[in-house]
């Protein structure tokens, strides 16, 4: 039976080519999504044997969707596809649960050999990115640690996208008072006071794209 897998990645032209990659290897691609809790529902209701994540999603990235993965669909596993090689990136994608994480630059060339690996029981990482990891394990270089919860992770995504206080309470089906209480956890966590600098440091951390 083949592997069933989810693509979630907004960019329709580059998630095409990833499900005729898959499908030329013998893979079964079950469904596929633009945003994160698309992305997230579909695991929930289709429970795929992995599913392929851009870390950098609308509504919710790539790495909460994969948290939020192994929580409500525990036997569905996540590779990450990301441009970013930073060990903070990968070493908060593997805190995530995160079992692979492959550079975008590669995806055509390491797609298919980080499922099959996954699938197996290993961690794969992309040529290149397993350096950054050995510096940052060995303390070569200090990961720079989140100390946002998931959800004032998730505020802060949809508060970097531009949307409103009315906006985030609906789409996290939580109240408007309960939206102003984490955004002012964010800011009193991170010592950020204004929506711009808040923006910056999302696109800092790859919560969203420049």
């Amino acid at each position: 039976m083949p592997l069933r897998v989810l693509i979630a990645d907004d960019h329709e032209v580059f998630r095409q080519g990833l499900r005729s990659l898959l499908i030329a290897e013998s893979f079964e691609v079950v469904g596929e999504a633009s945003r994160g809790r698309a992305a997230l529902k579909l695991a929930r209701t289709l429970a795929p044997d992995l599913a392929i994540l851009d870390i950098a999603m609308p509504e919710l990235n790539g790495l909460e969707t994969a948290r939020l993965i192994a929580r409500d669909a525990p036997r569905t596993l996540c590779i990450v596809l990301t441009m970013h090689a930073e060990d903070a990136y990968v070493l908060e994608a593997l805190r995530a649960g995160v079992r692979g994480f492959v550079l975008k630059s590669q995806a055509f060339s390491d797609l298919s050999q980080a499922i099959r690996a996954v699938a197996a029981g290993s961690v794969y990482l992309s040529p290149g990115i397993s350096r950054a990891v050995v510096d940052a394990s060995l303390g070569r270089r200090a990961p720079v640690l989140d100390p946002l919860t998931t959800r004032e992770r998730e505020v802060l995504h949809l508060v970097a996208e531009g949307r409103t206080t009315k906006a985030i309470a609906d789409m996290l089906s939580i109240s408007a008072k309960t939206v102003e209480t984490h955004r002012g956890a964010i800011m009193r966590k991170l010592d950020i006071h204004d929506t711009p600098s808040l923006v910056r440091y999302a696109i800092r951390r790859g919560l969203i794209e420049a």
